[in-house]
């Protein structure tokens, strides 16, 4: 289901890797955690988002496979990496807050589910890891595919019930129960069918957030990578 793993990490780099479903915290804590560890952030998650809003916005049929990954691989596509400064363009159009909208979430498991585009997607993230000395990266691939020989790679994790909680918190009440299970369980069970972020691949500690609040989880992800550099 996954593509084979390509070494990333340079002798002199921090690269911590950070894996998890839908709900599980993993962009609101990976970014807490490159702020403490002085460390730039790659939300891979909204490089899918910001192709799925293209594809849309330019009408392309999500049926058309070959379209698709044609359009990621033409993508004029800019990411920030600063944990403060969150910042997602396509084709020079800042698209940072249209990509969190529902329609987008609905769709956005049709491009990540396109190997093609995947594999288009994870070059671009190598090379962002590769151009940055400290940075966090999290997605659903990083600790297999992306990243594979990061200093430390974590699964963050949540119970079903917990994740469904925070992502209607996050979202302000704005969604009833049946969009919320299409944006946290459903888009995960089609994510699952090209790669498997809700088991730890060998090597990869798991941190289980579901009993924990916020700055618990900060602390037991810096817990674990502090674990995992000292190896």
């Amino acid at each position: 289901m996954e593509s084979s793993p390509v070494s990333t990490l340079n002798n002199d780099q921090l690269v911590i890797a950070i894996d998890g479903p839908s709900g599980s915290g993993k962009s609101s804590v990976s970014k807490a955690v490159a702020r403490a560890l002085g460390a730039a952030y790659l939300d891979t998650g909204a490089m899918y988002r910001a192709i799925t809003y293209s594809v849309l916005a330019n009408g392309t049929d999500l049926s058309d496979a070959t379209a698709i990954a044609q359009a990621v691989r033409d993508a004029q596509l800019e990411i920030s990496v600063d944990p403060d400064a969150e910042l997602v363009k396509i084709g020079g159009v800042d698209v940072t807050a249209a990509i969190r909208e529902p329609r987008i979430s609905e769709q956005v498991s049709t491009v990540a589910t396109n190997l093609d585009a995947r594999a288009e997607l994870v070059r671009r993230q190598q090379e962002i890891i590769k151009a940055n000395a400290r940075i966090v990266a999290e997605g659903r691939d990083i600790t297999t595919v992306v990243a594979p020989d990061a200093n430390a790679r974590i699964l963050l994790t949540a119970s079903e019930e917990a994740r469904l909680r925070r992502r209607g918190l996050q979202l302000g009440g704005s969604q009833n129960d049946e969009q919320l299970a299409t944006q946290v369980l459903a888009r995960d069970a089609k994510d699952s069918t090209v790669v498997n972020f809700t088991q730890a691949a060998d090597g990869v500690m798991t941190v289980d957030s579901s009993d924990l609040d916020f700055e618990q989880t900060i602390a037991a992800v810096l817990d674990a990578i502090s674990t995992a550099t000292k190896n």
